[in-house]
């Protein structure tokens, strides 16, 4: 007992001085970043540079930025929204020290995040900003850029944005750049930022200064948040669509059980009630031992019935104080590590900077944290990486993710995730998750199987904590 405390108190020791570190760092980063940024701005302006009169311009484009940023394009592990589209124009069009400004309201749109997401967010778009708009400077002829130049500025400025996100991510999260890249740069992330460059590069040729301009500037705006605003509605109504699909499956099997238990508890209770009025030193060892088989059936039975029970109607005992999601997660973290060291999978941890608290059960959520982890430390191959992560989704419910690299889930199986007995794994039993749906349900919350060919991501959404 008391190495185990002991234990559980140097893992808490240890994961409190990883997230020290890794706050440092993740702040040393932005500080570096801004500190390029800053010598970029200092630069002498060169004959190649845009006029300086560039305030309305500049003004244009941060509105734009802001309103931009209000509508997002979701991918596996995360959102792009579009403001990398006036930052794009910015490059192509303004000097260096302008589209930094630029580049730093885009921080407005995340002024209700953490400050380190808030600073983070500033500081690389700002140098992925300045670095594109120093290469639309050195390929300026007589002061404009031909369009094989702007396409250039909009490489160099995309490379540089991946590059600077993998970089802060990597410091923050403690996941490798390779896995960050395995993860993220998917065809819809691809996809994605093909779509700013495009809108972009249409915005830097009408914009141009005139009242036009400036209409038509506005008009394409306007289709690319349309259309974002679309694409985005197809995906909340398939994500719709697949959870009241899971409900009404668990709702109908859960059903199904409680009926299968309450005719099949008396029955076993009466058979195990007669084998132990048997008494088995009347009995020759043949009996004897057949007898004490058909008594372990029962009690399995028993056993069986019993967790089926536990995950068709779970008894919530809410606790009186908060529950706070980050401390859930870093306990099964620890509590997971000796499960993970065995296959060597590497375990990430991304706790949210602002509060998530809910009101729960912290027991039978504890439960629901440790299935879906030991499901996901099973499901990866040896040296893979399961992480997990904590916030608010956009509804601000606050949420926790557990993320692997393993094989996913195909669209057959997808539809029987959450059924009694239905599992993927050699020896499992197939009550996990359906368990750990009816907990989750009996909270007023979601669990959501978000995964792809990439790998599984379940995510529980809460309702958050209200006094």
């Amino acid at each position: 007992m008391h190495l185990s405390i002991r234990r559980r108190l140097r893992d808490s020791t240890q994961l409190s001085n990883m997230r020290l570190t890794r706050n440092v760092a993740s702040y040393g980063y932005v500080a570096v970043v801004s500190g390029l940024v800053a010598l970029i701005d200092l630069l002498p302006p060169g004959q190649n540079y845009p006029r300086s009169d560039q305030i309305a311009e500049v003004v244009y484009l941060i509105v734009a930025v802001v309103l931009l940023s209000s509508a997002d394009i979701r991918i596996e592990r995360g959102h792009l929204n579009l403001s990398g589209l006036a930052i794009g124009v910015a490059a192509i069009l303004l000097s260096p020290l302008n589209t930094t400004i630029v580049g730093i309201a885009s921080a407005l749109a995340h002024r209700g995040r953490g400050r380190w997401e808030i600073l983070a967010n500033a500081a690389t778009s700002a140098a992925y900003g300045a670095v594109g708009a120093t290469v639309a400077s050195q390929l300026r002829v007589r002061g404009t850029l031909s369009l094989e130049g702007r396409l250039t500025v909009l490489v160099a400025l995309t490379v540089a944005c991946w590059i600077l996100v993998a970089g802060a991510l990597s410091i923050r999260t403690g996941e490798s750049i390779p896995s960050i890249v395995k993860h993220n740069f998917t065809p819809s992330f691809y996809l994605a930022f093909g779509y700013f460059a495009l809108s972009a590069l249409l915005v830097s040729y009408v914009l141009d200064g005139s009242p036009l301009g400036y209409l038509l500037a506005t008009v394409v705006c306007v289709l690319a948040l349309a259309l974002t605003d679309t694409i985005s509605g197809r995906r909340v109504r398939r994500v719709l669509e697949s959870e009241l699909s899971d409900a009404d499956r668990h709702l109908f099997h859960s059903r199904a059980v409680e009926g299968v238990i309450h005719n099949l508890r008396n029955h076993v209770a009466n058979a195990a009630g007669y084998l132990k009025e048997i008494d088995p030193r009347r009995l020759d060892p043949v009996d004897r031992e057949n007898v004490a088989t058909a008594a372990a059936a029962a009690n399995d039975a028993v056993t069986v019935l019993r967790s089926l029970a536990q995950g068709a109607t779970p008894r919530v005992s809410y606790a009186v104080e908060p529950v706070d999601l980050n401390e859930l997660i870093t306990r099964a973290l620890g509590m997971a590590r000796p499960r993970a060291r065995t296959k060597e999978v590497q375990l990430a941890l991304r706790e949210s900077p602002e509060e998530v608290n809910v009101r729960a059960d912290p027991l039978l959520l504890r439960e629901v944290i440790t299935n879906l982890v030991n499901n996901a430390i099973d499901a990866v191959p040896v040296n893979g990486h399961v992480e997990l992560k904590s916030g608010r989704r956009g509804n601000g419910w606050p949420y926790f993710s557990v993320t692997d690299d393993g094989p996913g889930v195909n669209d057959d199986q997808r539809h029987h995730l959450f059924e009694p007995h239905f599992t993927t794994k050699e020896g499992g039993t197939g009550l996990g998750l359906f368990m750990s749906y009816g907990i989750v349900r009996e909270h007023q919350g979601d669990l959501l199987y978000e995964g792809n060919r990439h790998g599984a991501v379940f995510t529980v959404a809460l309702p958050p904590y209200s006094r």
